[in-house]
């Protein structure tokens, strides 16, 4: 049996960050899919690698343009972010991080004002 993706503890660290939305009285449309699924589908899709338009409809998970609405409307509320930071300090927390494997990359880490001025001429060996 496959194992679940959005397990119970996981869901109730991202359920409070999540925006609430709620229905319009006028013109309400279809009724909105339950925010569990629409994340077990993100999960599969960026998991697996399949294009948004293969997601199995048998997961009950919406269509892939669903999910990929759904994690669009998310990033920009910032709920990933949120959530990364959350989980952070749970394994903080924990004692579970381990920062023998951190990588600092040069192209992510903003350079003030050019960085610095190197005065010294490169010295060849």
């Amino acid at each position: 049996m496959a194992h679940e993706l959005v397990n119970d503890e996981l869901w109730e660290i991202v359920q409070p960050l999540l925006p609430a939305k709620r229905r319009r009285r006028m013109h309400p449309g279809r009724k909105r899919l339950d925010d569990r699924r629409v994340l077990t589908g993100i999960l599969f899709v960026l998991q697996s690698g399949i294009p948004w338009e293969m997601l199995p409809q048998e997961m009950g998970c919406g269509s892939g343009m669903t999910c990929w609405w759904r994690l669009r409307a998310w990033q920009k509320a910032g709920v990933w972010t949120q959530l990364h930071r959350v989980l952070l300090t749970k394994l903080r927390g924990a004692d579970q991080l381990d920062f023998s494997r951190v990588v600092a990359d040069s192209s992510s880490v903003r350079a003030i004002h050019g960085g610095k001025n190197w005065t010294e001429p490169n010295r060849s060996p």
